[in-house]
């Protein structure tokens, strides 16, 4: 007689390996640890102390042995030290993707949508009478037909220039978005983590990007005394310095690298925790961390304005409260004519993604 075998059930399983759960754990790890292996691995035989991950069947030897053949991780022979690998990499900014921007649902591969009807990628549900320039691929054959039998009866079957219909269909523009990253001090003080969700949504718009939108190009600028492109692939491995914030490097660092994209569509993100405080005059840094500075601030005011002569709106996303900087933002994003989002830390990615996919023009404060 078969009858049915009850086993324990695991509400956090989710029918995955133990490999993959405790690769999971990892993935989240390396985020904090900077992309340091040898840490990650060291909180991650914490954790196992403290809530029992492994057992008896699997542990955390069989685990690391497991990231080496996957080639997640690779052992340095010289000193026995652990590093990832590039599959690694794109794994943190997959699993960042899927954590911040879940709900995404796989779609064409193109560019974003504008309101604009046209010859372009994707159809909609309009249609309209053929005119004279409109070509082969835009004419709706099964509306086309019905027109011609209800216009000339079903017996004597011939279809017009009056039978034809066209489907409408939507332009898609591309666009090319360089996202700022303040790495200045203050994204750790507080005893507040800023920089680590910083980088979970840049990576998770880079993953979106790459993935999504492959005709769109992301430039990835952090700023701190000074500004510097980053790889996508060094998003991982982004921390913290002890740095006064150069707003104004990295705006100009960021108008000079949508000066080189021939995409039409040019726009920076801007993500910070804080008010300008430095710039650089010649080979000297002129800094003040106290109150709003206007030497800095009017730089900043002016940039804004030049992005706005060039048709860049800048979006800034303050994670910060403060009544002053808030007045400074809005006096920022109305010389640019952008928008400003105060956004807290768990809710940075959905404020981010909500309007790089919407595109629209209107204003938040």
């Amino acid at each position: 007689m078969i009858g049915h075998r009850f086993i324990h059930f695991d509400p956090n399983a989710d029918g995955k390996s133990k490999f993959e759960q405790l690769l999971d754990l990892f993935m989240q790890l390396l985020t904090y640890t900077n992309g340091d292996a040898g840490e990650a691995l060291s909180w991650l035989n914490e954790l196992d102390r403290q809530y029992q991950l492994t057992n008896n069947e699997y542990g955390m030897g069989d685990f690391i042995d497991d990231l080496k053949q996957n080639g997640y991780m690779q052992e340095k022979t010289e000193d026995g030290s652990f590093s990832i690998t590039g599959k690694s990499e794109q794994a943190i900014r997959k699993k960042s993707l899927e954590e911040i921007f879940g709900k995404l649902k796989k779609t064409k591969q193109g560019n974003h949508q504008t309101f604009k009807p046209g010859q372009g990628d994707e159809l909609n549900s309009d249609t309209r009478p053929f005119q004279f320039g409109d070509m082969l691929e835009q004419i709706d054959f099964t509306e086309s037909i019905r027109n011609a039998q209800i216009n000339h009866g079903i017996d004597s079957f011939s279809m017009q220039e009056d039978d034809l219909q066209i489907r409408e269909s939507d332009f898609k523009t591309q666009t090319s978005t360089v996202l700022m990253i303040d790495i200045s001090h203050s994204m750790i003080l507080y005893g507040e983590d800023r920089i680590t969700p910083a980088k979970k949504v840049a990576m998770a718009l880079s993953e979106l990007i790459t993935t999504k939108y492959p005709k769109d190009t992301l430039d990835i600028v952090v700023f701190g005394n000074d500004a510097w492109s980053i790889e996508i692939k060094d998003l991982p491995y982004l921390q913290v310095g002890p740095y006064h914030t150069n707003t104004v490097a990295g705006l100009e660092l960021a108008m000079d690298l949508l000066r080189r994209r021939k995409n039409p569509n040019k726009q920076i993100f801007m993500i910070t925790d804080g008010k300008p405080t430095c710039l650089k005059i010649g080979k000297k840094y002129y800094k003040n961390s106290f109150g709003l500075d206007r030497k800095v601030v009017n730089r900043c005011i002016n940039l804004a304005a030049q992005c706005k002569k060039l048709k860049i709106p800048i979006t800034t996303f303050m994670i910060a409260s403060d009544p002053y900087l808030q007045n400074f933002v809005q006096e920022f994003t109305e010389m640019n004519n952008g928008k400003a989002f105060f956004a807290s830390l768990d809710k940075l990615g959905a404020f981010l993604f909500k309007d790089f996919e919407s595109g629209k023009r209107k204003t938040v404060y």
